[in-house]
């Protein structure tokens, strides 16, 4: 009788709480290598990523530190985050 280990659940930090949460609870925004910021829907774009709950309270935090923008080495436009507002009023 084999004994299967559970699966190692991924986990993330928010960057506008900064609490550690399952990796598939948080939405992840990426810098690509050209550059080109995007919100990544599946978690598989490469590029660096920063990851912010579900929550737009921590989307506020998150813009108000400038947490994303550090977090992604880069400046945030507006637009992104007007298209992670939309995205998290729409889960809701």
């Amino acid at each position: 009788m084999s004994m299967e280990q559970p699966r190692k659940i991924p986990m993330r930090q928010c960057v506008g709480c900064r609490t550690q949460r399952p990796k598939r609870e948080l939405v992840r925004v990426v810098r690509s290598p050209e550059g080109a910021l995007s919100v990544d829907t599946r978690g598989k774009k490469p590029g660096r990523g920063a990851y912010v709950c579900r929550d737009p309270e921590c989307l506020k935090k998150a813009i108000r530190s400038k947490a994303l923008s550090r977090a992604l080495d880069t400046p945030v436009p507006e637009e992104l985050f007007d298209t992670l507002r939309a995205q998290m009023e729409g889960a809701e």
